[in-house]
């Protein structure tokens, strides 16, 4: 178990830092049960604290108020890295879209993120959200296509980031509103399927997979590879 040291009033306190770490997650993941369900003002940290099995101190002590809790929520999409590296930037970038959307539906966290980014009676207060973060990351992955020659010449890695980002968060809008979220995958598949014939070169175009299982073949890509290093360090510790 890793542990760490912090001083408090000159006393030196052992934290179980393991522990600490799966607490958060847990009032995290019931947090954004909560957010998701009500909203921002209807949430409470009382119901936090009965999802979550945690008593209020535990609360506390992670998040100083509803509001730190709730940006903690949005932040925590971008904590956990679900997209393997591409030699092609852009199939990253699209994966990136397609793996969200099939973890949308699933995922407490992403979908109360999205709530808590949309919602107008937080959205100043959050600075936007998400949003920012992920016109950012798929920003960064644009930039990165340009180097390697994948983005046709009237492209602007920020601009196309900012548009990209924006339909997706229309698309998303809309099957929430009219299915359930149930078809966001193919809805969003599609959306791609417009979107980057006018962004890739051609050559990039006719390799890019888009299709409404992308996401989750990424994700079984993702279990695969952890299962196999969890093999390998097993076999190294016999």
């Amino acid at each position: 178990m890793v542990l760490f040291l912090r001083s408090v009033d000159g006393v030196v306190v052992v934290v179980r830092q393991e522990r600490a770490v799966r607490t958060r997650r847990v009032i995290l993941e019931a947090a954004a049960s909560v957010f998701d369900e009500f909203g921002y003002e209807g949430a409470t940290i009382g119901e936090v604290v009965s999802r979550a099995g945690v008593t209020r101190g535990a609360v506390y002590f992670h998040f100083a108020s509803k509001r730190e809790l709730a940006q903690g929520v949005v932040e925590e999409q971008f904590a956990q890295e679900a997209i393997p590296e591409r030699s092609c930037k852009l199939q990253e970038f699209v994966d990136t879209g397609m793996v969200v959307a099939h973890l949308m539906p699933r995922d407490p966290l992403l979908s109360a993120g999205a709530r808590l980014s949309l919602g107008q009676d937080v959205f100043e207060d959050l600075g936007g959200g998400a949003i920012p973060g992920w016109i950012a990351r798929l920003g960064g992955l644009l930039e990165e296509a340009g180097e390697r020659g994948e983005l046709l010449p009237h492209v602007v890695p920020a601009d196309t980031a900012w548009l990209v980002t924006a339909a997706w968060t229309g698309v998303q809008i809309q099957s929430q509103k009219l299915s359930g979220r149930a078809d966001l995958e193919r809805r969003i598949s599609a959306m791609y399927q417009h979107v980057m014939p006018s962004v890739a070169v051609p050559g990039v175009l006719a390799s890019l997979e888009m299709g409404a299982d992308r996401g989750a073949r990424v994700l079984a890509e993702v279990a695969a590879a952890g299962a196999a290093a969890g093999a390998a360090v097993g076999v190294v510790g016999v």
